[in-house]
C-alpha cells in the first residue's frame, strides 16, 4: 500500500501517522484493561471509570474545537438527544461486552468481532440501504461468513461475543451517520449520558469498599488512563478519516484487532486447529476487502485526476 498523494504541508503523511497511532492505541486497549483487572479492578469498575473519565476529556476537546453550541443544541432538541441516547446505548453495550471479554479470556473472540465488523457493515449496507457490492466484496463476505461458521464449530457454540460487538458497532455507525452533529460534540453528549449511571456505580463501589479506585494506587492510575485512551483515538480517527482515502483507512483499521489477537495469544489463550482455519478464512476475507478498497481508491483518484 502506498501513501496518498502528499497534501500541502505534508498533511496526508501526518494523517497517515495519526491513523497508525489511533489504531495502535485501540490495539493496546485490551492490554490496559487486562493489567487494570490484574491490579484489582473488576470489569464493571473498569467500564464505569472508563465512561466517567471519558466525559471530561471529551468536554475539553469540544471546548477547544468550539463545538459547545452543538452540544447545547442537542440538549435543546429532544429528537437529537433521543437519537444520541440510542447511540450511547450501543457504544456502552459494546464497551461492556468488550471489557468483560478481554478480562475473562475471550480476546481472540472479541478480536474476531472487529475483524468482521467492516464486512458486516458492507453486508448491512447492501441489505438495508441497497448499496452496491462488487465481486470482491461478495467474496470477502462469503469468506468471512465461512470463518464465522467454522468458529462456531471450533467453539462448540456461536461466537456470540464477536457477533454482538460487530452488531453494536455497526448499529452505532448507522445511528451516528443519521445525526447532524460533529463527532466530538456527539461523543461528549454520549459520554455525559453514560457518566451519570457510571458515577452512581463508582460511588456505590467506594461506599461499600469494593472498588479499586483510590484504594489501590496502581489500579487508580490505570483506571484514570481509560479516559484519554478512549477519547484520543476517536479524535485521531475523526481527523484522519477526513484526510485519507477510504482505502487507506480500510487498511489501517485492522491494526487494532490484530494487536488484540496477539494479546490473546500472549496471555495464554489457545486456538484449536479448526479455530486456526476459521481465522484463516476471516483473514482471507479481510485481505479481499482491503484489495477491493485499494482498487476503489485508485479508481476514485484516477477519476479525480481526469476531471
Amino acid at each position: 500500500m502506498s501513501l496518498p498523494a502528499e497534501a500541502p504541508g505534508g498533511e496526508s503523511r501526518q494523517a497517515f501517522l495519526a491513523g497508525i497511532v489511533c489504531y495502535l492505541i485501540w490495539g493496546f486497549l485490551p492490554g490496559l484493561f487486562i493489567v487494570a483487572g490484574r491490579a484489582g479492578a473488576s470489569p464493571w469498575e473498569i467500564l464505569g471509570e472508563r465512561a466517567l473519565w471519558s466525559a471530561p476529556w471529551a468536554a475539553a476537546l469540544v471546548l477547544l474545537s468550539g463545538q459547545m453550541d452543538q452540544v447545547r443544541r442537542v440538549f435543546a432538541t429532544p429528537k437529537l438527544l433521543g437519537t444520541l441516547a440510542l447511540s450511547a446505548l450501543m457504544i456502552g453495550s459494546g464497551w461492556s461486552v468488550y471489557v468483560w471479554s478481554v478480562n475473562n479470556g475471550h480476546n481472540l473472540e472479541s478480536s474476531l468481532g472487529y475483524f468482521i465488523n467492516p464486512l458486516f457493515n458492507m453486508a448491512v449496507g447492501a441489505f438495508f440501504f441497497r448499496e452496491r457490492i462488487g465481486r470482491l466484496g461478495l467474496v470477502a463476505i462469503a469468506l468471512a461468513a465461512t470463518g464465522v461458521v467454522l468458529q462456531t464449530l471450533a467453539l462448540g457454540r456461536p461466537p456470540v461475543i464477536s457477533l454482538f460487538l460487530a452488531c453494536t458497532f455497526c448499529a452505532y455507525g448507522i445511528i451516528r451517520k443519521r445525526v447532524d452533529v460533529d463527532a466530538q460534540a456527539g461523543l461528549l453528549v454520549e459520554t455525559l449520558l453514560m457518566a451519570g449511571p457510571a458515577l452512581a456505580y463508582v460511588l456505590w463501589l467506594g461506599h461499600t469498599g469494593g472498588g479499586a479506585f483510590r484504594r489501590l494506587p496502581n489500579a487508580t492510575w490505570l483506571l484514570l488512563l481509560t479516559g484519554p485512551a478512549t477519547v484520543i483515538p476517536l479524535v485521531l480517527f475523526s481527523w484522519t478519516a477526513r484526510r485519507l482515502p477510504l482505502s487507506t483507512v480500510a487498511f489501517l483499521q485492522f491494526i487494532g484487532p490484530t494487536l488484540g489477537f496477539v494479546t490473546g495469544l500472549v496471555v495464554g489463550e489457545r486456538l484449536n486447529p479448526l479455530g486456526v482455519v476459521s481465522f484463516a478464512f476471516i483473514w482471507a476475507g479481510v485481505a479481499t476487502f482491503v484489495i477491493g478498497a485499494l482498487r476503489a481508491g485508485r479508481r476514485l483518484q484516477l477519476a479525480a485526476a481526469s476531471a
